[in-house]
């Protein structure tokens, strides 16, 4: 037989001998044809998480390319509740009232349940915090959310208690301060410094052709456009500039919109392991000072400091401003000291 079921402890563990005749040797229709009971969708979430190895080998690539007598196993978890269930996660909590709830969000946090995050996300936690009153029209595993941050960018969100609101938040979204009073700013450490003080990066995003997990300039992406301005730029070891803090604003809402802009712009985030690895070398510039903040910050350094909005009931302008969290605040004073 081709396909086999082994036991497993929590959830069942599938093995799948190629055949060679499946008609495709990407993994992810291998897969399709061998294992009719799961979705196309739920294996590409399986491969993408890890969940799938070829010959003893995690493969994390739906296309990549498997060979007849390859054998194949997939860790299928125990099914996770159809809902996601309250949590006890501590929130900074920010502004709450019973419209709205703004938070700063730690690193780490993970927005609302998907593949390999099926609890401990910050949906868990605000239906503990919220109980019913969340805005259901995100769907049951996004109540009350409108936007997003990536599991390791810091700083405010906002997130809809009811329906009415979630319609104005999404619409706000939607407009981007074009016509409105809505601000998004970011704080974004970048490697080297920009050959102007201030500027717009104007240049569509869509999926990455060939790493589906990323995202890429391409000119069949939709619209996207960053504005920033140099704060702060920082020297090396050499005295020459090495890096530098921007302030960024946002115009359009892309997945990873500024890690991918700056990258497209040359300065990509420090700490960005997705879009700045090529830039790793540059650590070597950094005083050692810089280099042990940049190691122990261990993730993109990006931080969401202001957002200014609409309130969806009065239509009061309200704004935020979220200081650097602590492990960017130190990353800051390093580059400083270098100078």
């Amino acid at each position: 037989m081709s396909l086999q079921e082994v036991s497993s402890n929590g959830g069942r563990k599938l093995e799948v001998i190629v055949a060679g005749d499946e008609g495709s040797a990407r993994l992810d229709r291998v897969l399709a044809q061998r294992t009719p009971e799961l979705s196309r969708s739920r294996l590409k979430a399986l491969i993408l998480a890890g969940s799938v190895t070829v010959k003893d080998a995690v493969v994390r690539d739906p296309a990549y390319h498997v060979a007849k007598g390859d054998t194949i196993t997939i860790d299928v978890p125990e099914a996770a509740p159809a809902e996601p269930q309250g949590e006890d996660i501590a929130l900074d909590i920010v502004f709450e009232d019973d419209d709205i709830i703004v938070i700063d969000k730690p690193r780490g946090l993970v927005v609302h349940p998907a593949a390999g995050h099926a609890t401990g996300t910050l949906v868990n936690a605000l239906i503990a915090h919220c109980g019913s009153s969340l805005s259901g029209i995100g769907g049951v595993k996004r109540p009350g959310i409108v936007h997003r941050l990536d599991k390791d960018t810091t700083g405010l969100m906002v997130v809809a208690k009811n329906d009415q609101a979630h319609q104005s938040l999404t619409a706000q979204f939607a407009d981007h301060g074009r016509t409105g009073p809505m601000e998004r700013g970011y704080m974004a450490f970048a490697w080297g410094v920009p050959n102007r003080p201030r500027g717009t990066i104007d240049a569509p995003i869509d999926r990455h052709p060939h790493a589906r997990e990323k995202m890429a300039v391409r000119q069949s992406g939709r619209e996207a456009i960053t504005h920033f301005e140099v704060q702060q730029s920082f020297a090396g070891r050499d005295g020459k500039p090495v890096a530098s803090l921007l302030a960024c604003q946002l115009e359009t809402g892309r997945t990873h919109q500024i890690r991918v802009h700056l990258a497209h712009l040359g300065h990509p985030l420090m700490g960005d392991s997705v879009y700045g690895a090529h830039f790793k070398t540059k650590a070597g510039q950094l005083s050692a000072e810089g280099k042990d903040a940049l190691t122990a910050l261990d993730r993109q350094a990006l931080h969401a400091y202001l957002l200014a909005l609409e309130h969806p009931r009065t239509g009061e302008l309200l704004r935020w401003e979220q200081p650097l969290p602590e492990d960017l605040l130190l990353l800051q004073r390093a580059l400083e000291a270098a100078v």
